[in-house]
């Protein structure tokens, strides 16, 4: 009998036999004793079953399906630190050819000379964007000698992650907020809102709360007209967390990226459209000058001198392995036909859910608008008999996430619900969908419901 096992325990017995599982796993406080791995595994396994179907939620915008090679590379990168270029100069190398590779996708001027870096995603890889703007504004002003104490950002309605940047790093937010009949940034309202202290405009490609691009060559134009008669030189940086991988192959002819001289950085979410596993975002300058030195440190002591510019200094490198294994695997052939049946579907959706009654489409999925997603709201003046936080939670009873959220300022009255169609979302599973929305209609048609779910009992989605 092995040491510390109970008398009545055997070598063989089945897991749910064990002493293991015939009493509480630890919540509260650290264990004091080892646990056989198969009888650790069973308990968190089991645990896990809790969670929802992550192919089901169409709320969140990240990779919910891999091939299977994918998770090959994964297991075999699992010891990989990204950021130790000296022990693992071949992870290194592939982050490297990634970034001239998307460089050449977003067309900067010389993709061979690509400045850029991986991060942990593309919340991380925005504000290394904005720190870089941030810094060579204060260097401007610092040249003509006027003060840096109230730089400001402006930016259309906003996912948090520039909310965060704003805060953490002391910029005024001048965010557009909405308005009925205007969702989006558009050139007047950007300039309107711009001096001698912005540091930067942020047009989004893909705004998170509708999923439709934002006018990049629009505001970059007005922006030159401003440099013309102010002298004003007010840089771009494109949040294309989610478009940065879809607009270059889908609608490759719409200009948004560094064909624009204006536009100094991008980052983006290979975790998302770039359909790579979690955790990996990607920026990238125009050219080196747009990079301050600054944010450029030299480290030596994991064994060779390395330049590292993202702010996490322990991450994964598998999944920018795979990022590269996804890039030869597909090429832009495969891209363009993953998202076309993306955007296929989505547009299938939105004139399914026009027709089911009550509901009025805010964004159809339309390919060069936006992202593969759709949006809506319940018709004004309908007597539907349920509220969108109802049918989020009707729907949940089946699995599928589909969250309902209130719009940011000035539109938080208006409440819309969402689907974003990504990889792994076929059609079968769409039309599925219809029927279950279909079926809470009959359901809410039968059970009136009074009074309704408000935002705070729903299921607590959050953007």
């Amino acid at each position: 009998m092995q040491k510390g096992r109970k008398s009545n325990e055997r070598f063989d017995d089945g897991i749910y036999g064990s002493g293991d599982l015939s009493r509480n796993a630890p919540k509260q406080k650290f264990p004091n004793q080892e646990r056989d791995p198969r009888h650790a595994y069973a308990i968190v396994h089991d645990e896990l079953m809790l969670d929802g179907n992550s192919r089901q939620n169409l709320a969140t915008f990240c990779q919910t399906w891999e091939e299977p090679e994918v998770h090959k590379l994964m297991d075999e990168c699992i010891d990989k630190n990204m950021v130790d270029k000296d022990e693992y100069p071949q992870t290194a190398e592939i982050e490297a050819r990634c970034v001239r590779m998307l460089c050449d996708l977003w067309n900067a001027p010389r993709p061979e000379g690509a400045v850029g870096c991986s991060t942990t995603g593309s919340s991380e890889a925005a504000m290394l964007g904005g720190m870089a703007m941030k810094r060579r504004w204060e260097a401007s002003r610092r040249a003509q000698g006027k003060a840096i104490d109230k730089p400001n950002l402006v930016t259309g309605p906003v996912q948090v992650c520039w909310h965060k940047f704003t805060r953490y790093w002391d910029i005024e937010h001048r965010e557009i907020p909405m308005e009925p009949g205007r969702m989006l940034m558009t050139p007047e309202e950007a300039l309107s809102r711009c001096d001698e202290n912005t540091i930067g405009v942020t047009p989004t490609l893909g705004v998170t709360f509708t999923g439709q691009y934002e006018p990049v060559k629009a505001v970059a134009g007005a922006l030159d007209r401003l440099q013309e008669t102010s002298g004003l030189d007010i840089p771009i940086h494109v949040d294309a967390a989610s478009g940065g991988f879809l607009a270059p192959f889908c609608s490759p002819e719409l200009e948004w990226d560094f064909r624009l001289p204006r536009v100094k950085s991008i980052n983006a979410s290979g975790h998302k459209f770039g359909l790579a596993p979690l955790g990996v975002g990607w920026v990238a300058w125009r050219e080196q000058t747009d990079l301050p030195e600054e944010l450029i440190f030299w480290v030596n002591y994991l064994g060779g001198n390395m330049r590292d510019t993202a702010l996490n200094f322990s991450r994964p490198g598998g999944q920018v392995v795979c990022q590269y294994y996804n890039f030869l695997r597909l090429g832009k052939e495969g891209y363009r036909k993953i998202h076309d049946g993306c955007y296929a579907t989505a547009q299938l959706l939105a004139r399914e859910i026009q027709q089911l009654g009550p509901f009025e489409i805010v964004f159809d999925g339309q390919t060069d608008a936006g992202i593969p997603a759709l949006c809506w709201k319940l018709k004004p003046g309908a007597e539907a008999g349920f509220s969108l936080y109802d049918l989020a939670d009707r729907l949940r009873c089946r699995g599928w996430q589909v969250p309902a959220y209130t719009l940011p300022a000035n539109c938080q009255q208006q409440t819309i619900q969402r689907i974003l169609v990504r990889q792994g979302v076929s059609r079968d599973l769409a039309m599925m969908l219809v029927d279950d929305i279909r079926q809470a209609l009959d359901y809410f048609a039968r059970h009136p419901l009074a009074p309704s779910l408000t935002s705070e009992e729903a299921s607590g989605f959050h953007h």
